[in-house]
């Protein structure tokens, strides 16, 4: 998919989290092509840049370019004994209040419950502790859509 971003940030391997549009964005020409494409607290990798800079308020430099995204991979830390790569489920966060160093892998940005997943790699067991006790393993997922 294409959409718009700060020239400064277009960078083939850079990956983003979309929070929402901007303000500004409701009146833009450019909304179509830029946020509308994009959805809400996802995780995107950008894969092409291309030439055609559009002027844009809300971005260093007022300038944007067309970039070509895709749905980001997702690290995630996860007490499932099922999982092999290759294998798909729908994900269901795990039931933890602690406040830890794994935390960001155990809730990762991008993934949100009932998301339908595919395990692109199983690093096995996870060698840190969890505070509640889970065994965990090291996943990375890609989506299926």
């Amino acid at each position: 998919m294409i959409t718009l971003i700060g020239k400064d940030l277009a960078k083939e391997g850079n990956e983003f989290v979309f929070y929402g549009p901007a303000d500004e964005c409701k009146n833009c020409r450019f909304k179509a092509s830029c946020v509308d494409s994009l959805e809400k607290n996802r995780k995107y990798k950008i894969v092409g840049i291309r030439d055609n800079e559009q002027k844009c308020p809300i971005h260093a430099e007022n300038i944007v370019v067309p970039v070509e995204v895709e749905r980001s991979s997702i690290t995630l830390l996860s007490p499932s004994k099922s999982v092999f790569e290759g294998s798909t489920f729908s994900y269901k966060s795990i039931d933890c209040d602690e406040d830890c160093e794994y935390n960001e892998y155990c809730f990762p940005e991008g993934l949100v419950d009932n998301d339908k997943c595919i395990v692109l790699k199983n690093y096995g067991k996870h060698k840190g502790e969890c505070k509640k006790g889970y065994k965990l393993n090291k996943l990375t997922l890609g989506f299926v859509i």
